[in-house]
């Protein structure tokens, strides 16, 4: 038995290095690929805002992995939020990360720290927002984040959410659009391939920390979120709407970690684990 070159293996045991990895993989996609150069301030301010929080918070006796919580943090909203002055960006970094500090139920904070700063921010700015169309649909783009998202859920073991959500949006979609309305199924797959939708689907309402975590909640979650959006879609007429519903229904985490008791997800534990099962 001959054990992986130390560095490897560290990086192996804990989820959040693969979180880091491909959401600043989708990130260079987006700047040599999609031409998001003129984003390049936001995206600065934003990922540096983060170290600086995290710096500041290791001073105050913070858990002293939180820094990788609150780079995929910032990478998120490098992904999905978009404005014209980077103190906006900062903003948005310091509510996601101080959210989970002041909005807790029993040691567990309530909502997705990134879903939280980008909402709040575009809530009281207007002056920022979100922009699905910038991913565009392309194939390419649509296997990419299946193979990435497919590596970190295995990794966390919330793979069902993803799948329950998805298939569930797509039933609903599929039936207002082709049966309904009589479109085409290239139509629907269009809606399904977006990336801001589908980093939405496999980083974001997966959040290990503020997803349910029993199988039986977390099914209900996803229904709850795909009935959401396709009402919300169909009747604001919001590209956006995953955003907002995932932030309107985050308080229901509380009643599930109450009725639907389960062992608390920890990257402690993940990290462990892993030295069960990782040799040569």
């Amino acid at each position: 038995m001959i054990a992986l070159p130390h560095l490897f293996l560290t990086f192996l045991k804990d989820a959040r290095h693969f979180q880091i990895l491909f959401l600043s993989s989708f990130l260079c996609y987006g700047l040599l690929e999609l031409q998001w150069g003129q984003y390049s301030a936001h995206y600065f301010w934003t990922i540096s805002s983060a170290l600086a929080f995290s710096l500041v918070n290791h001073f105050v006796n913070a858990p002293k992995q939180q820094w990788k919580s609150n780079l995929i943090s910032a990478l998120g909203i490098c992904l999905l939020l978009h404005s014209n002055n980077p103190l906006l960006s900062v903003l948005a970094v310091g509510l996601a990360i101080y959210s989970k500090q002041l909005f807790k139920y029993k040691g567990r904070h309530i909502f997705n720290p990134a879903n939280f700063g980008i909402i709040v921010v575009i809530f009281l700015s207007g002056e920022a927002w979100i922009s699905p169309g910038q991913w565009g649909n392309s194939l390419i783009l649509v296997v990419f984040f299946s193979v990435a998202a497919l590596m970190v859920l295995l990794k966390v073991g919330r793979l069902d959410i993803s799948i329950y959500f998805l298939l569930s949006l797509a039933l609903l979609e599929g039936a207002y659009k082709m049966l309904y309305l009589g479109w085409e199924g290239d139509v629907l797959l269009h809606y399904l391939s977006n990336g801001s939708l589908l980093l939405f689907t496999f980083f974001m309402i997966t959040d290990p920390k503020t997803a349910p975590q029993a199988p039986k909640a977390r099914l209900i979650w996803a229904l709850l979120l795909a009935l959401g959006v396709f009402i919300v879609a169909r009747t604001t007429y919001l590209a956006t709407a995953p955003m907002w519903v995932l932030f309107w229904l985050s308080p229901l985490s509380i009643l599930f970690r109450k009725y639907f008791p389960a062992i608390e997800f920890s990257w402690q534990k993940s990290i462990s684990s892993t030295n069960q099962i990782i040799k040569l």
